[in-house]
């Protein structure tokens, strides 16, 4: 079925090498363009096993240079057979119109790939390899996708320069000498691998400039195709107690979180995503009503400080932060915010908001993604806290004292741990305290689902994960009759300080609790213990590289938009006056100390007139033989041709052709750009000196076009011949 040719590794004509180079290119570009699409985890495993091995056989005879080649009558069967096998991939295995599709692109790829024999088949391949390269774009916004398309355009740039010049090569009506030296040719691929980077470098300048100024419309181009992903453990809005085996640490970045001033990574916050408060034994979830809240001017939604709980009392320390999110596309439609949230802005037509201050996106067509916000960071005045009224609102009680049918010892180990505390304040301080002390933080859950998971974890393991705490408190606080929920969110992560940035990751997710005190509102505890900290070394310290970079990339490509536009606006608009003024500076500085230069020398010069001449010769000298050096190399080079025309005889020739019409021309006869040198024999009146001219033109002519060195050698002695003949 397949046809292998082996070629000689043998001296090759120049059309043959650039066919040779040229299909080595246009592998590349179709195996990048697959990696690329590969890499984005939308082909199942068997397609790109499949494929990957097709281009690693393709790429084998490649390098063995045997050319592996279907016969034209086998590849019409195998479409015929696909055809059919087509109806079977869309009905029974894919059972999808898209990837029954794509399994057929590429399958036409591969066959082509080990039958191209037109030049159409060069374009239909290389179309293919783009298409493959736009479908990555479209589903993965990941940074790698980034490095994979810069390997694509390289070899894009390498395909189609060796193209044209192919082209160029079997259309030519005259043909180059070919060289013996098979060096030349590998001169040739280096050189393409010289210009090739250079080209990709002048095509990303271009294009990032028209991708900066381009006018924008709405979010980002590209933030619409983001894919939706499903973290396995982190952010969850509810808690399911007693679930079986464990749970697997994710080092998944959620978010990048910038605090605006803070450049040492100096806040240790939690951020709030949903509050939770109806709890049924095993699962809290959230039954709070939400409100609708429509975008305002630029995008921004005022909250309702009452939405979060309760004003802060003007005896308490309060400070205003401002801070931008950007989000990965982890699924859910929560804005994660810190603290009190006063001010949303994004690009959201609508928002809701409960009464618990959790938000949520409304606007089906942009997900969370980016977004700023204004939170109040509230430092609660324990004194006002322990004076605070036993007797909550009926809403309050209604929503948060609600408990299911407990253990009957939970309620006991409450009223046990808050037995010395005369205040809800102190209750609350204390259950916190007791659960951090008494009790071990782990990620390994229990094998069998426990019948009752809130005694089991009080009573018998007295171990595990943050939401377990968080239930633990929450209900032991409802027993004793002070309001309490639990929030689900995140932990402020690590800081990156080369973006001034904080990496939250899926490990970060974390619940806390939530109580209220009548005539301040709502104020969080933490009952869970520090768990195990993570190790930082080098590793870590180049994974904060490669942060940055993605960061970078979702935020400034993915996500650019109107706003990101107005601040590199504004950016450069700014830095342009800073680097006008500081050159207006630095031109003004060199300006006086070049005019103090030349007075000082002016007098050096009056006082002292024979020791500064010498000087000026000593400078100005050399400084005229380097600014005619090229000059003087040109012409050195010139006469050492010239005296040894044998070496080069076509240089030669011309070298010496040029000197004797300028001979001719001292005594009388001016040779015409629009003359042939044959034209020019013939205007000379002068016979004696038109007949030495004549032997000169000949001799000229198989030197210079016929490469003779004997034709050269005469040249000379020629040129002294019409030199004494002219004199006569």
């Amino acid at each position: 079925m397949l046809s292998t040719v082996e070629q000689r590794s043998t001296p090759v004509p120049l059309p043959v090498a650039i066919n040779r180079y040229f299909e080595l290119a246009l592998y590349l570009l179709v195996f990048t363009g697959f990696a690329t699409l590969a890499s984005t985890g939308g082909l199942d495993i068997p397609t790109v096993v499949m494929v990957s091995a097709a281009l690693l056989v393709r790429g084998y005879s490649l390098a063995k240079r045997r050319i592996l080649v279907i016969p034209e009558r086998w590849t019409t069967v195998l479409t015929v057979v696909y055809v059919a096998f087509y109806l079977v991939d869309y009905l029974l295995i894919s059972g999808s119109f898209v990837n029954a599709t794509v399994h057929l692109v590429l399958f036409v790829m591969v066959v082509r790939l080990f039958s191209t024999q037109r030049d159409r088949d060069h374009y239909f391949l290389s179309v293919i390899s783009f298409l493959m390269v736009l479908a990555a774009a479209l589903l993965t916004v990941d940074s790698v996708f980034l490095l994979a398309f810069g390997g694509f355009l390289l070899m894009a740039v390498a395909t189609f320069v060796l193209m044209e010049m192919k082209r160029a090569s079997a259309k030519a009506t005259v043909q180059c000498k070919e060289s013996s030296d098979t060096r030349a040719y590998r001169r040739m691929a280096f050189s393409l691998a010289l210009a090739t980077p250079l080209l990709v470098m002048l095509i990303l300048m271009g294009g990032a400039a028209i991708f900066f100024v381009l006018p924008r419309i709405s979010v980002g181009y590209l933030s619409g195709y983001s894919p939706v992903g499903e973290l396995t453990t982190g952010f969850n809005d509810r808690v399911q107690l007693g679930s079986i085996g464990q749970i697997q640490r994710s080092n998944s970045v959620v978010m990048h979180i910038q605090i605006d001033g803070d450049h040492s990574g100096g806040f240790d916050l939690n951020w709030r995503g949903v509050t939770l408060n109806l709890f049924d034994g095993r699962t809290w979830t959230n039954s709070q009503e939400k409100r609708v809240l429509a975008a305002g001017p630029d995008g921004l939604f005022a909250l309702s400080s009452a939405a979060v709980g309760g004003k802060p009392s003007a005896e308490e320390s309060l400070k205003t932060i401002h801070y931008r999110v950007l989000m990965e596309p982890i699924g859910v439609n929560v804005f994660f915010v810190a603290a009190v949230p006063h001010i949303l802005r994004g690009n959201y037509s609508l928002i809701a908001i409960d009464s618990g201050a959790a938000i949520f996106d409304l606007d089906l067509e942009h997900p969370v993604s980016g977004y700023q916000a204004d939170s109040r960071i509230t430092n609660p005045d324990t004194k006002l806290l322990r004076t605070s009224s036993d007797s909550s609102p009926a809403p309050v009680q209604l929503n948060y004292l609600q408990l299911p049918a407990l253990d009957p010892r939970i309620p006991q180990l409450a009223h046990q741990i808050a037995a010395s505390a005369d205040n809800n304040y102190d209750k609350a301080t204390a259950i916190e305290s007791y659960l951090r002390t008494h009790f071990q933080y782990t990620l390994q859950l229990p094998r069998t689902v426990p019948r009752d998971p809130l005694a089991n974890f009080l009573f018998e393991r007295k171990q595990g994960h943050c939401e377990y705490f968080a239930s633990s408190m929450a209900v032991m606080l409802r027993t004793l009759q002070i309001p309490s929920r639990v929030v689900n969110g995140f932990r402020t992560g690590e800081f990156n300080d080369l973006t001034s940035q904080y990496l939250v990751r899926a490990s970060d997710a974390h619940s806390w609790v939530e109580a209220y005190f009548p005539g301040y509102g709502w104020v969080s505890f933490d009952p869970t213990p520090a768990g195990p900290g993570a190790e930082h070394g080098r590793w870590s310290r180049m994974m904060l590289y490669w942060d940055a970079m993605q960061s970078f990339w979702r935020e400034w490509i993915i996500n650019f938009d109107t706003s990101h536009q107005q601040i590199l606006g504004q950016g450069a608009v700014r830095n342009s006056r800073q680097l006008f003024e500081q050159a207006r500076n630095w031109v003004r500085q060199r300006y006086f100390a070049l005019l103090g230069m030349a007075r000082h020398i002016q007098k050096k010069t009056v006082d002292s007139p024979v020791r500064w001449s010498i000087v000026g010769l000593a400078v100005s000298v050399p400084l005229l033989l380097l600014f005619n050096l090229r000059r003087l190399l040109a012409g050195f080079r010139s006469r050492r041709i010239a005296a040894h025309p044998e070496k080069s005889p076509r240089m030669a020739a011309s070298i010496w052709y040029e000197r004797m019409t300028r001979l001719v021309e001292r005594h009388g006869w001016r040779k015409s750009p629009a003359q042939t040198p044959a034209e020019f024999v013939t205007s000379i009146k002068e016979v004696s000196v038109r007949d030495s001219v004549a032997r000169f033109t000949r001799h000229y002519a198989g030197a210079r076009f016929g490469d003779s060195a004997q034709d050269a050698n005469r040249l000379p002695e020629l040129f002294d011949e019409i030199t004494a003949t002219a004199r006569r």
